[in-house]
Order: C-alpha cells, then sequence, then structure tokens
C-alpha cells in the first residue's frame, strides 16, 4: 500500500457531466458534459531522454485534457466540479512494478484536488491496499488512472479491470478472459462514485506472454493520454490503439491473446459504458504523427 499521505479523492454527487451510467447524480455546480466524450492528448516532448516523464508536461497534459473535457479554460475550475471540498478521495493508482502508475501524474492529481480545496488527509493514492486504507473505506470520490498495457487473464490491463483490487479475491473475475469486470463498478463501494478516469498512454506495453511478462522490446513511446467521465469508452479507444500498434509492429493483423472482451461485454452484457467506437465523441490534441486512431 502506498503511504496513507500520498491521498487518493472521491466524491458522490457526479461530476460535471456525471456518467448516469454509473449511477451517479450530476454535480450542481457542472454543467452537463457528453459521458461519451473522450479526450485523447499527445505531447511530442513528454519524456526525457531515458523515457521518464517531464512533470510540467505530464501536469499540462492533464490540465488540457481535463479542460477541454469540461468546456472550461480554467483547471482548477474544472477540479472544483469534479469534486467537493468535503470529499474523502481515493485515487485508485497502479503500483505494477514494471509499468506502474507515473509519479509525475499521481502529484499533478493530488495538487488538482488540493487546489480544489479537498483536504490532503482526506486524499489517499493507492493501489493494492485499498480494501484497508481509511480513505478508500470512506471514499465518497474516486479518480481512476492506471497504465495501458497486455494482460495474461484480460487480454489488456485496463481501467475497467483497474478497479479489480475492490474485491476479496481478485482471481475470482479471471475466468472467461475477465469478461464480467464491470459488475464490479456496481458494487455499494464503487458505484457512483467515480468523477474522472485517465488511461496512461505515456509508453505502453503493447504485447507479452505469460501471467508476469514484460519485454522493453513491446514498449513504445506513444507519449499519450485517455480521458474520460466513462471508463467503457476510454478503455475502447486504448484498445483500437493497441490494436494498431500490434499491426503495424507485426506487419500482420495479430488479435491480442486473450481477447480484450470485458470491454465489449461492460457495454453489451452490463451496460455500464460505451464501446461503440461510432459512438463516441473523441476529440484529439496535441501530437498527432503516428497516432494510430
Amino acid at each position: 500500500m502506498k503511504n496513507l499521505n500520498r491521498r487518493t479523492f472521491i466524491k458522490n454527487t457526479a461530476l460535471a457531466g456525471a456518467v448516469t451510467f454509473l449511477g451517479s447524480t450530476r454535480c450542481n455546480r457542472a454543467e452537463s458534459i457528453p459521458s461519451n466524450r473522450v479526450i485523447l492528448i499527445r505531447d511530442k516532448n513528454l519524456l526525457d531522454d531515458l523515457h521518464r516523464p517531464r512533470a510540467g508536461r505530464a501536469e499540462r497534459m492533464l490540465d488540457q485534457a481535463v479542460t477541454t473535457l469540461l468546456n472550461d479554460d480554467d483547471p482548477v475550475s474544472c477540479w472544483k466540479r469534479l469534486v467537493n471540498a468535503d470529499d474523502m478521495v481515493g485515487v485508485k493508482s497502479n503500483e505494477w512494478r514494471f509499468l506502474p502508475t507515473p509519479a509525475e501524474l499521481e502529484a499533478a492529481i493530488e495538487k488538482r484536488l488540493m487546489n480544489a480545496g479537498v483536504p490532503g488527509k482526506n486524499i489517499s493514492i493507492d493501489d493494492r491496499g485499498i480494501r484497508s486504507n481509511p480513505v478508500f473505506q470512506n471514499a465518497t470520490a474516486l479518480i481512476n488512472v492506471r497504465p495501458m498495457r497486455t494482460h495474461h487473464w484480460s487480454g489488456l490491463g485496463t481501467l475497467l479491470k483497474n478497479y479489480i483490487m475492490f474485491v476479496k479475491r481478485p482471481y475470482e473475475y479471471h475466468s472467461d478472459s475477465c469478461a464480467d469486470l464491470a459488475t464490479i463498478w456496481k458494487r455499494p463501494d464503487v458505484a457512483g462514485k467515480t468523477r474522472l478516469n485517465i488511461l496512461v498512454m505515456f509508453t505502453p506495453l503493447f504485447h507479452g506472454i505469460g501471467p508476469h511478462h514484460y519485454n522493453p522490446e513491446y514498449v513504445w513511446a506513444y507519449k499519450g493520454m485517455i480521458v474520460g467521465f466513462d471508463p467503457v469508452a476510454v478503455d475502447s479507444v486504448g484498445m483500437r490503439i493497441m490494436q494498431a500498434k500490434r499491426t503495424v509492429h507485426f506487419g500482420e493483423e495479430r488479435p491480442l491473446n486473450p481477447p480484450a472482451k470485458h470491454i465489449e461485454l461492460a457495454d453489451t452484457r452490463h451496460h455500464l459504458g460505451t464501446a461503440d467506437a461510432a459512438k463516441i465523441d473523441l476529440i484529439k490534441l496535441g501530437w498527432k504523427e503516428d497516432i494510430l486512431i
């Protein structure tokens, strides 16, 4: 578990454009934003020579994505529409040792939460320790942030899958390529609390074999971030980029194995959000070279 002084945030009242598919109510300070709006932003100069994100650029990308998502020029104003000062906010991160959520992005999220008036003691950034973390146990709002990568059980490690640590026995969701991950989002400790979903595409892992696979040969500097209210829509955009990269790299169609069926089924079986590309309002910002979508 990450230190409790690394905080997290979330709230019951839904976010600007609160996502009705998550069962949240709209924040009365936020205009109605379409839940199918997804922001893809890239920065050619995001990474340094060692492929580490530059903190200022990561924060700037987050600000540009959030202000575009919410139709507002001021990042702090936007975050005040996502959370209230009295929220207990859990930031669900991911600490897989080969490709963790970048600390620079976690710091940017925490900064904006505190700018919005959430006390530091009411924010926690955590992954595997969330079930025993007091902030998460009492969370009124959640921020979901993780890197995209291929995954042995679910095809892709996605925003939908990032909430698997909310359950006591995660392995119970591994059958059939983790087809029913969306049911976790309907649990009482999760439902209606997610204010923002951030899929990190700084250096995605697009291929691997085995339960703990990692090979730097299959990591590429995409230098992107995908942000939205609907985790299904955000994951769907990320999946299309990953599939396109695999085709480019291997020179042929190379389907994910196993298939990341949990994304489509989150839409068609569990009605959590939108996976259909034709129904997603994708807005692209920044660097366009090799965008793959």
